[in-house]
């Protein structure tokens, strides 16, 4: 088991990076902000960053309620040096959602399935339910005092990432949940839980339920423009809550390629290495048993022919042993 002393010991006398994955969602910023606090009280000064977008509301509210101050890689790039140091937070390096940023990546502290093998000077990657939940570990393990703020962040990407419990939850969830409720501020989560819809929101639900099929237990969803990576997640949750579906595949057509999201509820089958198969050799994809995401550039579209739908439906139900009628 890590022990997160010696990842105090690794930062000492250095300004760190913190890195998220490229479309930073609750859990991921919620984790490198605590993280970031962590570090400050020994000292140690950090900078929060990731590349890609920060695209859905409820995300932004978050950075604005808690005052969070993380930084796109192109704002920072020309500050950083091949010597920096960076741990990467809700993420892994060689991972198909974060990109490879000037610098080195000495620490890796994540919740998801190890996809590729990389040595980092402290790893602390734990199978629980978000990311979250291990920061706030170090907290307890190292009796630091948190602030209000912190608490609440760090309990809002915990139950968001656990889809309130109901997805992925162990006992170590639980236990952090106890530990941070009470020194968290409810009223900031009243605020970060309701009014998070936007009127594009509703047009990418319409799209996906009117692009619905059915194969199986498994359904898919084409979503012909552009939203946000939290939104494609959500509506796999929706899609979820039809009787008849164990399964879901949504995508999303952006202008450099196309999004997924996949979600599970089987427990014969594992989301992630579903969508790792079924992009082998076209995209990237990866994540948990019960969720994961994947990606295929806008380039390598074209290799799917000229039915693209059909192709990376043909895909998904050859991993998944549906019969295509």
């Amino acid at each position: 088991m890590a022990d997160c002393r010696d990842l105090i010991e690794i930062c000492k006398g250095r300004h760190i990076y913190i890195q998220t994955h490229n479309f930073p969602d609750p859990d991921a910023i919620a984790s490198a902000y605590g993280l970031q606090k962590l570090m400050k009280h020994f000292g140690i000064s950090s900078t929060l960053c990731y590349a890609g977008k920060i695209d859905k509301l409820s995300t932004k509210k978050m950075t604005e309620i808690f005052e969070i101050n993380i930084y796109s890689y192109e704002t920072i790039k020309e500050d950083m040096t091949e010597g920096d140091y960076i741990i990467c937070v809700d993420s892994q390096k060689g991972g198909g959602n974060i990109t490879d940023f000037i610098g080195d990546e000495i620490a890796c502290i994540d919740h998801h399935p190890i996809y590729i093998n990389t040595e980092y000077k402290y790893s602390d990657i734990r199978f629980v339910g978000s990311c979250a939940t291990i920061i706030a570990k170090y907290f307890e393990e190292l009796s630091v005092p948190m602030d209000k703020p912190t608490a609440s962040a760090l309990i809002y990407g915990l139950k968001t990432d656990t889809l309130n419990f109901s997805r992925g939850t162990t006992i170590m969830d639980i236990d952090m949940f106890k530990y941070l409720y009470p020194k968290a501020d409810n009223d900031m989560l009243k605020v970060l839980e309701h009014n998070n819809m936007e009127l594009s929101d509703l047009k990418a639900y319409g799209a996906a339920i009117e692009n619905i099929k059915i194969y199986g237990s498994s359904g898919f969803a084409f979503i012909p423009f552009s939203c946000p990576d939290a939104l494609i997640g959500i509506i796999s949750d929706f899609m979820l809550e039809l009787n008849s579906v164990d399964v879901t595949v949504i995508y999303s057509k952006r202008a450099d390629g196309y999004k997924f999201s996949i979600r599970s509820e089987s427990p014969s089958i594992d989301a992630g290495s579903v969508i790792n198969l079924a992009l082998k050799g076209l995209g990237t994809g990866g994540g948990h048993p019960s969720m994961a995401g994947g990606f295929i550039r806008i380039e390598d579209i074209e290799r799917l022919g000229e039915n693209p739908d059909k192709a990376i439906i043909e895909r998904f139900t050859c991993i998944l042993g549906e019969q295509i009628k």
